[in-house]
């Protein structure tokens, strides 16, 4: 087993807090079977390591739920509002067997340590395991959590003596009052919540709750993927908006000053059509920031992500004849605004111009002139391989979940891949870093395009920009339709409108559920999760710096964007 690091600068921290990071936690793969145990202070330490966890939920006679400030002698996480008991099972007897028992009892023997709820008053509690859900956060550079977080929800309404060593303050607070802590209204305001807590509500209680029926027979066996979450939810990625923001007006420019090359009017519109069709311009954006957080970023950047960009529209042109898409962020595709031929020798257009711009660049040196052309070059076949891939799937009745991701790890994670991989390049970064970098991107395009496949069908045409549900109806094998497909369930509407071009609202609406009830959108999105949270270990090794929380907030807007 594990052994404790020795570390004489934790020497000014709570004694008694100090002393329990010596205990012993259960160290998990990612399935929660214990493989090792490790101390509580090397789990939490620098990269952290995926270990279990618990929280306890008491809810009392009036359905409220009992909520606790953690003490500021916190070591991790000090001065947070929390449920009511969160801490970890030891490697100890009762704690390190059944998984379940384990959880319980070491949920009784940290409410009596916390709370001062007498083990044999808990003991007749009614313990309503409801599910299991793993995520990380950073609480600072030192510092970070990584479990498997098992729920528990209680019905008791017990006196409490607080240690309050370890909590500062608790409150009992209603549905609304729940509510109202999580947005952060009223006395909240200025309330930091455990990010955990956050996904307990969104996941397991919020469903249910006030229906305590419901919500203590909720039974969820699958490990909910939650990936990395940010300690200050609040932020809502204000540095990364404040950076696109910024950078998009210079690259804009950059973009239709290189078009402007076209002299031939009808070739120039359609080559300029999408981009009056707006869109936040990551692709022309990402190689600077990634410059920025590596190294020395320079005008270079936005030549490079201006290329890239402009390539990149070349293969939506050229993508969406051949799906046959009418449209492209909420405009007329370009073949339909003007007409195949032209759309395919605007896409053509648009591959030579986006090289040719890199070669008329005084800021890019000939030796990286070179790395630039040979990766993007690189992108640009990895592209259209995966491509002739999807479109050949369609044709085949079988593709397999590995044949899918390596078609997407070309088709959409190449050009994230190629983004990082020449941005730290161009900004002097050693090779480790642009290699690291590359692994992000690929990651990060991974996840970008799984959540492509889940809005797609549970979005709406005006949001999308495009026919929602447009990958059902032309019998796409996404990771969703492949998860179905190999269930062997019984899901009628989906196979009656699966490939078919076209269907009801009526029919879609009742294929969407259908996949959902079958477990396929969760499955998609818990994939899209892990690569999410693998994506966040990368830029771990990267130094502290605005730069770096910048990249943070990109990959965690994967999640959430709707474009």
């Amino acid at each position: 087993m594990g052994e404790e690091t020795q570390d004489s600068s934790l020497s000014k921290l709570d004694s008694s807090q100090l002393k329990m990071m010596k205990e012993m936690c259960l160290v998990v793969d990612e399935n929660d079977k214990v493989i090792d145990s490790v101390s509580k202070i090397d789990c939490h330490r620098g990269k952290g390591i995926r270990h279990r966890a618990f929280s306890v939920l008491i809810f009392d006679s009036e359905n409220r739920l009992l909520m606790q400030q953690r003490s500021i002698e916190k070591i991790t996480f000090p001065g947070i509002w929390a449920n009511s008991c969160c801490s970890h099972p030891l490697d100890i007897e009762n704690e390190n067997g059944d998984e379940i028992e384990g959880v319980i009892h070491a949920s009784k023997r940290k409410m009596f340590q916390e709370l001062g709820i007498p083990e044999e008053v808990s003991s007749g509690w009614d313990y309503n395991h409801i599910g299991r859900f793993e995520y990380s956060c950073r609480w600072n550079d030192e510092w970070i959590e990584h479990e498997i977080d098992h729920v528990i929800v209680v019905r008791a309404s017990p006196e409490l003596s607080i240690n309050e060593n370890e909590i500062m303050d608790t409150r009992w607070l209603t549905h609304q009052e729940i509510n109202q802590m999580l947005e952060g209204e009223n006395e909240w305001k200025n309330s930091i919540i455990a990010p955990w807590f956050r996904m307990i509500w969104k996941h397991f209680i919020d469903p249910h709750y006030p229906n305590m029926e419901a919500l203590t027979k909720t039974k969820i066996s699958k490990i909910i993927n939650c990936g990395r979450l940010s300690i200050n939810s609040k932020s809502d990625g204000m540095e990364l908006k404040s950076a696109l923001g910024k950078h998009k007006i210079v690259v804009e420019k950059e973009i239709m000053k290189s078009l402007d090359k076209i002299r031939q009017e009808r070739l120039h519109g359609a080559m300029t059509h999408l981009f009056a069709g707006g869109g936040k311009r990551f692709r022309a954006i990402l190689p600077r920031l990634v410059g920025e957080a590596t190294g020395s970023a320079h005008k270079g950047h936005y030549t490079l992500g201006s290329s890239i960009e402009i390539i990149h529209n070349f293969t939506l042109v050229h993508d969406d004849i051949m799906d046959q898409d009418p449209i492209r962020r909420g405009l007329n595709a370009v073949h339909v605004e003007y007409d195949d031929a032209t759309a395919i020798n605007a896409g053509d257009a648009m591959l030579a111009v986006g090289f040719e711009i890199l070669a008329d660049s005084d800021d890019i040196s000939p030796e990286n002139l070179k790395f630039l052309v040979q990766s993007i070059g690189e992108m640009v076949r990895r592209v259209a391989e995966g491509q002739q891939e999807d479109f050949d799937f369609e044709q085949r009745d079988y593709v397999s979940e590995q044949e899918y991701i390596a078609m997407i790890a070309g088709k959409t994670s190449a050009m994230f891949e190629t983004c990082a991989e020449t941005g730290a390049k161009l900004a002097g970064a050693d090779s480790k870093t642009v290699e690291n970098m590359a692994d992000w991107g690929l990651k990060l395009g991974l996840c970008f395009q799984l959540m492509d496949d889940l809005i797609d069908i549970t979005g709406d045409t005006e949001t999308l920009g495009k026919p929602a549900g447009s990958d059902v109806l032309q019998g796409k094998k996404t990771l969703i339709a492949i998860h179905a497909l190999d269930s062997g369930n019984d899901l009628p509407t989906f196979s009656k409108v699966y490939g078919k071009g076209e269907c009801t609202d009526e029919d879609l609406a009742k294929a969407v559920d259908e996949l959902r009830k079958n477990g396929s959108i969760d499955y998609a999105m818990d994939r899209a999760m892990r690569y999410h949270s693998e994506a966040h270990s990368i830029l771990d090794g990267l130094e502290s710096s605005h730069a770096l929380e910048v990249l943070r907030q990109l990959t965690d807007m994967q999640l959430t964007r709707i474009n």
